[in-house]
C-alpha cells in the first residue's frame, strides 16, 4: 500500500564529501588518492519512495546558496520537510552577506528561511527535525539552534553548551508511549542500541515517544503547530549514531509512518 502516494518529500542534509586515503611520504607532502559525495540519507528517502512519495535531496551547502526564490518554491511545493544533521546558520546566513563586492552600495537583507519554514509548518506542512553533531546545540554548540531565529517556535529547549552523548556501548530506547498510531506495525520492543545522541528538553507542547532508557531523556517526540505537525528525533537515523538502528526490522517503517503522521496519512 503506497501510503505516501503523491507527497513530495524534501530532505534536507546527511550529505558528505569524503577525500582519501590520504598518503604521508615525506615531511612534505600529503596526498589524497581519492574522493567522493555520498548520500548518507538515502535509506530513508528509499523508504519514503517505496511508500510511493517523491523526494528531493539537498546538502547542507546547498540550503546555504539557495536564492530566496528558489527556497520559497521548495518550501511550497513540498509536503513534508526533513531537516537531519542541518546547523541552523546554513537556514539564516547567506553567501551575500560575505560579498565585498556589495558593501556599502545596498542594504544587504533577505527573507528568514527558518522563519518561513513555520509559517508553512503553521499553515499545514510536516516537518520532521533529526539529530547529530550539527544538530540541536551540537558538537561544541557549533548547531547553533539554542539560538535560532526560532527558538521559541521549537517544542524543544537546547542546551548550552555541546549536548552529543555518546557511548561505545550504545543507549537502549525506552518506549513512553507505544500507542501513538506512528508505532503502528513496529516492533518497538526490540530495539537495537543507538551510538549516542542530543541531549534536550523537551517543551510542554511535544509528547515524548521515546526515551534513552539509561538517562531518561527524551528522545523521540511529536508536537503540532497550527494546521501542521512535527516530529522531533534527538539521535541521528544515519551512521555513524544509527548505524545499528539500521539494522532495525522495523527501521524503513519508522520513516514510513513518520511521515505519514506528519501529513495526517
Amino acid at each position: 500500500m503506497n501510503t505516501l502516494k503523491g507527497i513530495h518529500i524534501t530532505y534536507i542534509g546527511d550529505w558528505v564529501f569524503y577525500t582519501g586515503p590520504c598518503f604521508i611520504e615525506s615531511p612534505f607532502e600529503m596526498m589524497a588518492k581519492d574522493c567522493h559525495l555520498d548520500f548518507l540519507g538515502k535509506p530513508v528517502t528509499d523508504a519514503f519512495e517505496a511508500q510511493g512519495a517523491t523526494v528531493e535531496a539537498f546538502s547542507n551547502w546547498q540550503l546555504y546558496r539557495m536564492a530566496p526564490k528558489d527556497y520559497q518554491a521548495l518550501i511550497d511545493r513540498s509536503d513534508l520537510i526533513v531537516v537531519s544533521d542541518v546547523e541552523a546558520r546554513c537556514f539564516h546566513l547567506d553567501p551575500t552577506f560575505f560579498d565585498q563586492s556589495v558593501y556599502g552600495k545596498r542594504i544587504i537583507t533577505f527573507p528568514d528561511r527558518l522563519k518561513r519554514l513555520t509559517h508553512a509548518v503553521e499553515a499545514g506542512k510536516g516537518l520532521i527535525f533529526m539529530g547529530g553533531w550539527l544538530g540541536f546545540s551540537g558538537y561544541l554548540e557549533k548547531g547553533g539552534w539554542r539560538r535560532a531565529p526560532i527558538a521559541d517556535w521549537l517544542p524543544f529547549t537546547c542546551l548550552a553548551g555541546d549536548d552529543l552523548m555518546e557511548s561505545s556501548e550504545g543507549f537502549q530506547v525506552e518506549v513512553a508511549d507505544a500507542s501513538h498510531p506512528m508505532f503502528k506495525g513496529l516492533p518497538v520492543n526490540r530495539m537495537p542500541p543507538l551510538l549516542g545522541y542530543n541531549e534536550f528538553i523537551a517543551r510542554d507542547n511535544m509528547k515524548v515517544l521515546w526515551r534513552v532508557a539509561k538517562t531518561h531523556h527524551p528522545l523521540l517526540g511529536v508536537s503540532e503547530h497550527g494546521k501542521g505537525r512535527m516530529v522531533t528525533f534527538g539521535s541521528d537515523p544515519v551512521p555513524h549514531w544509527g548505524i545499528n538502528l539500521m539494522l532495525w526490522k522495523g527501521y524503513a517503517r519508522l520513516w514510513q509512518n513518520m511521515a505519514a503522521w506528519c501529513v495526517r496519512r
